[in-house]
């Protein structure tokens, strides 16, 4: 298990931060693991519906069919990495299947018609949301409890850059608009998404799980050992005890999670929208509060989850963060019929309580899903985490839609009010436990 080494050098500049976390050899791994494969997601995010439409010449249905197949695929291929990390290597399962996503990403250049993309597209997502999910038991066995959400904190920053980076070399296809920039810079995403698994390889059995014990249900004259075979059958009762269906106030905390994260489908689709059809302020807009999200996160995600393993500092942040998220959902309301520099000036201030929102509510979420799971069976609790998760980016175009985008103010407010709600919920669950625990 990784050792806290680095507390001192919190304490010093930003270059000390660096080094002590890069000298840890499982963060270190899975940082550079990150770095790369992100950035070849940054790519692919960017391109990959133009690439559909304008390329394949898929229509917007059948487009939106194929991210939605593939993103359906994503909530069962995210419990199913969790299950599998409890049973073998959590570190080569997060190697195979990740590499296997990255050639399939790398395949998508050969797409050429609505089947193809269909099958590419749920293949590379299954496989990566169960590499995702076996990483995420990787983390939650490979760190003290007081070290795990910083490690999040610090992957997410290092995705936030790569993306950003990622985004910035998918300009290249974009602005030559040809087949073949687009399929050249698709394979080349691809190819960085598989190399970005090799670092993987470095991690020890450390971050596996404890191999289950096992022993002869024969004697050596070859008859029955009733003490075996009672041996065995309550290990296996015990296995099935510990697993996270099991246990209601986990299965309540994903899914509050999981509501909660809606909150990015507000930023990647509700405020895109309502700025295109309900507000005066420029298109362009949109990359610049885009560009502000990932600024701030990158400048003050680590920070703000320090501490966060306590349970009572983690349901403190995640109601504080309910509180600014409704709060973001009424400036965005408001931004409705203003002059166009209003409108900016109104949104951006919006964008900002909503990027905080998204920092701290990730912070508190990372504490509770590590410090509220059985460490017998982590890499299943963190595969319910990550489905709830999937499933709410499923619904969040429709539950945006139907409320913000639909309504107006009134639709913005009932969207604040369920954010506001499902903090308030997860901030009741980490004060229970907090409770119970002392």
């Amino acid at each position: 298990m990784s050792s806290p080494a680095s507390e001192t050098a919190e304490k010093r500049g930003l270059p000390a931060r660096i080094a002590a976390d890069l000298s840890d050899p499982v963060l270190s791994a899975l940082v550079t693991a990150t770095a790369v494969s992100r950035i070849g997601r940054g790519v692919f995010l960017t391109v990959t519906v133009l690439f559909f439409t304008q390329i394949i010449g898929l229509s917007a249905v059948e487009a939106a069919v194929v991210l939605a197949v593939s993103s359906g695929l994503g909530v069962v291929a995210s419990f199913l990495g969790g299950w599998l990390a409890d049973r073998w290597s959590a570190r080569r399962l997060s190697f195979v299947f990740e590499a296997l996503g990255g050639v399939l990403l790398a395949a998508y250049a050969f797409a050429g018609d609505f089947v193809s993309a269909l099958i590419l597209a749920s293949l590379s997502g299954f496989f990566d949301s169960i590499g995702h999910s076996a990483r995420s038991a990787v983390i939650a066995r490979g760190f003290a409890p007081e070290r795990r959400v910083h490690a999040r904190a610090v992957l997410r920053t290092v995705t936030n850059l790569s993306i950003a980076l990622g985004s910035g070399i998918a300009a290249i296809p974009l602005a030559l608009g040809t087949g073949g920039a687009y399929r050249v810079v698709i394979m080349i995403a691809g190819v960085l998404c598989a190399l970005g698994s090799l670092p993987l390889l470095r991690l020890t059995a450390a971050v596996d799980a404890p191999q289950r014990k096992t022993q002869p249900l024969r004697t050596e004259t070859g008859s029955i050992d009733s003490d075996a075979v009672a041996a065995a059958a309550a290990e296996r009762s015990e296995w099935r005890r510990r697993s996270p269906w099991r246990d209601p106030r986990y299965l309540l905390l994903s899914a509050l999670s999981a509501i909660f994260g809606m909150q990015f489908g507000v930023a990647e689709l509700g405020v895109p929208l309502w700025i295109t059809r309900d507000t005066n302020a420029p298109t362009v807009l949109v990359s610049v509060l885009l560009i502000t999200n990932t600024v701030l996160v990158v400048l003050f995600q680590v920070r703000a989850s320090r501490g966060t393993h306590d349970l009572r500092v983690a349901g403190r942040v995640t109601m504080f963060a309910g509180w600014l998220m409704a709060a973001a959902c009424v400036i965005y309301a408001l931004a409705a019929g203003l002059p166009a520099w209003v409108a900016i000036v109104v949104l951006l201030i919006g964008m900002v309580a909503h990027t905080f929102a998204e920092i701290l509510s990730q912070a508190g979420a990372w504490g509770l899903s590590f410090e509220l799971a059985d460490p017998v069976r982590a890499g299943a609790y963190q595969g319910v985490f990550g489905m709830g998760f999937s499933l709410g980016s499923l619904a969040a175009p429709i539950v945006v839609n139907a409320t913000a985008i639909a309504f107006g103010f009134p639709g913005w407010a009932v969207l604040g009010g369920i954010f506001l709600a499902a903090a308030a919920g997860i901030w009741v669950i980490a004060r229970r436990a907090a409770t119970a625990s002392e």
